[in-house]
């Protein structure tokens, strides 16, 4: 059961929690660090992580909108389509997230915005779950329940800061304290392969228009 849920947070599908409460430091490895704080009302642990990377604004924000890239990095994604681009900072997609037998996978749709601060050129990325608007697949668990948040600062030329906070219940009838146990190696997982990611050449001289570095 444990190695199911090292599955569970994969779903870098890109989401925020607006309830935090405190927040306590469960691992720090490799300059990421991964926290967890309990939510009002809800059975599961919200979850951030902090991390610096070696990219500019644009070369991650790029990273982060290349849907159909995404499973080269978020932690056992199986499939990760562009649905919409309603203009070049807000796009939907389509998620599904690969889990061992005997689980079934998840699926999710989201919303994403992206908002630069003009003053401070901090970037917001916000994700919202709009599950509703594709239809449930056969043998798929929907995850309906999910809210996050990127916010990328400048520190230095080729140089952020980057905070991803994620709330979400994968559904279906595993534990909560089971998925609270075990939270963190999704997320580590995915910020080691991201920082490889932002240096492949397709992101590498990225400009967007939208983007002040």
């Amino acid at each position: 059961m444990p190695k199911l849920l090292l599955f569970l947070i994969c779903c870098l599908g890109i989401s925020f929690c607006r309830a935090q409460t405190e927040w306590k430091l469960r691992s720090e490895k490799d300059s990421i660090k991964i926290f967890t704080a309990r939510v009002a009302g809800s059975r599961i642990n919200a979850i951030k992580i902090e991390a610096p990377l070696s990219s500019s604004l644009s070369q991650l924000v790029a990273v982060i909108l290349d849907i159909n890239s995404s499973a080269e990095w978020i932690y056992n994604t199986r499939s990760c389509v562009l649905l919409k681009q309603v203009s070049p900072t807000e796009v939907y997609y389509y998620s599904e997230i690969g889990f061992p037998w005997p689980a079934a996978n998840r699926d999710f749709v989201a919303h994403i915005k992206v908002v630069q601060d003009p003053r401070s050129k901090a970037v917001v990325i916000d994700a919202e779950n709009v599950s509703e608007q594709v239809p449930p697949k056969p043998g798929i668990v929907r995850i309906s329940q999910s809210v996050g948040r990127w916010t990328i600062l400048p520190l230095a030329k080729n140089l952020v800061s980057v905070e991803y906070v994620l709330q979400v219940d994968p559904g279906g009838n595993i534990p909560a304290w089971l998925i609270n146990l075990f939270s963190t190696r999704g997320p580590f997982e995915t910020f080691k392969k991201l920082r490889l990611q932002v240096q492949k050449p397709a992101y590498q001289r990225a400009r967007l228009s939208f983007i002040e570095d």
